[in-house]
This record gives structure tokens, sequence and C-alpha cells, in this order.
């Protein structure tokens, strides 16, 4: 860890030297290379973690570039995960970042994430969040949702290391999901950037040890209005995924 690149995180009190030599031991799997996985990748590699795992099957496109913001005209047609890692090498060296080109089923995410501290599940549909939740509870990590669709931000927090609290599928029941894509109905470009920045900090404070308000609640920001939402997860005494672990 060099003391000078790091040492705004170590003048915060709440963080110190030890908090930040917690950062620089902790491992970070993003699912998704798009709108929040970027902000929320270059947030992480910059603040200096362990290191970085990065999953995305798709390709950059021209319509990514306003919001993907790790992504460049040069590489239409490039991985994303791919992508991704240039740029975060770019910009800090000493994070090894690991791609995964590949879609990632409910198997290959129990494989990546059991190497993993913390996930951040950026990806732009349900049955992947579901997947990621699944995998997440079963391995006791921390699952970090973040989503951004038209001019709002979704940020779930939920931390399995310990007891069996409150899980996705709870708060969002598989067979009640239908995807809402930007791809869809649009959104507002620095508006996943927000959401990944959110997912980054949230991150970096549980990695440093915090305890963070967002556990086991869910944030909503909506940029229109600026009107900003925490509410409390309850856990479903009906949950599938959680009657495993009861």
């Amino acid at each position: 860890m060099t003391d000078d690149r790091y040492s705004r995180h170590v003048f915060l009190k709440e963080i110190g030297p030890e908090g930040q030599s917690r950062i620089a031991a902790s491992r970070v799997f993003i699912i998704g290379a798009g709108g929040v996985g970027c902000p929320a990748a270059l947030a992480l590699v910059e603040s200096g973690v362990a290191s970085l795992t990065i999953a995305d099957a798709d390709a950059v496109d021209l319509s990514n570039l306003p919001r993907q913001i790790l992504h460049t005209p040069e590489r239409i047609g490039m991985n994303k995960a791919q992508s991704a890692a240039l740029a975060l090498h770019a910009v800090n060296p000493d994070v090894p970042v690991k791609v995964v080109r590949d879609f990632v089923d409910e198997a290959k995410l129990l494989d990546l994430a059991r190497d993993c501290d913390i996930i951040i599940d950026a990806s732009d549909n349900f049955r992947t969040r579901h997947a990621s939740n699944r995998a997440a509870k079963a391995l006791r990590k921390v699952l970090i949702s973040a989503s951004s669709v038209r001019y709002s931000v979704q940020l779930a927090v939920f931390d399995f290391r310990n007891g069996n609290p409150a899980c996705y599928q709870c708060t969002f029941p598989e067979d009640d999901a239908t995807d809402v894509k930007a791809s869809q109905t649009g959104v507002m470009a620095p508006v996943t950037s927000i959401a990944g920045m959110m997912a980054a900090e949230e991150a970096l404070k549980i990695a440093a040890g915090l305890t963070p308000v967002s556990v086991g609640s869910l944030l909503i920001l909506d940029t229109l209005s600026w009107e900003f939402t925490r509410m409390k997860l309850a856990s479903d005494p009906d949950c599938p995924v959680c009657a495993k672990y009861r």
C-alpha cells in the first residue's frame, strides 16, 4: 500500500491506517461491466482493493459510451470485461484484475464468489441477480445489488456473513420479477455512475470494517426530484432461499 496514494482515506477517522489496510486485503467480484459496474470498478481499483474480478459476456457498443465510463470508441466490439480491465490497469496497475468473458450461470457464480469477500451485482437482469443472491447466501458473503433506470437508482446491501438476514428474494420474489432494462426504457447517463459509486462507497465502508446504515436496507434515489428513500428490508418467512439456512 502506498501511503501517499491512499492518504485521504487514512485521514478519515472512521477508516485510518487500519481501515485502509483492510481495504487493501479485500477481494471484490463485480458482475457486469456496464453503466453501473464501470464506475464501481474504477472507484474500487483506485482505492487499492486487493483484487477485482469483473465478469461480462457482452461487447462494447457505440450506445454504451455515454454512460459506461471505462470503454472507448477504439474498443467498440471488444468484450466489456476485457475493455474495463485495460482501463483499470492504466489507472492502478498495482491491483490485479481478473477478466471473465463468459456469461456467469449459477455454477460459475458460486465458483467465482468463493474467492472474493464482497460481490457487487451490477447486472441488468433478474435472473443473474437472483443467482448472485443464492450464491452470496450459500457462501456467506456480502452482496451489494445496484441498478439504475431512467432517473432512478436502487441499491440494496446484504451482509450474509453472520445470521440469516433478509435476502434479495425476500424483497423481489423471483416469480414476480420483470426485467426493466435501460436499453428498453432509457437512462440518464450520470445516473448509472451515481449507482456505481454508491455501490463502491458501501463496499469500501464494509471492507474497511465499518457497518454502514445501508446494510439490510433498500436505498432509492430519484434524481429528478432528488428524493431519497431508505427502507429496512424484512425477511419473508416463506422465502425459499432463506428457508435453507434456518
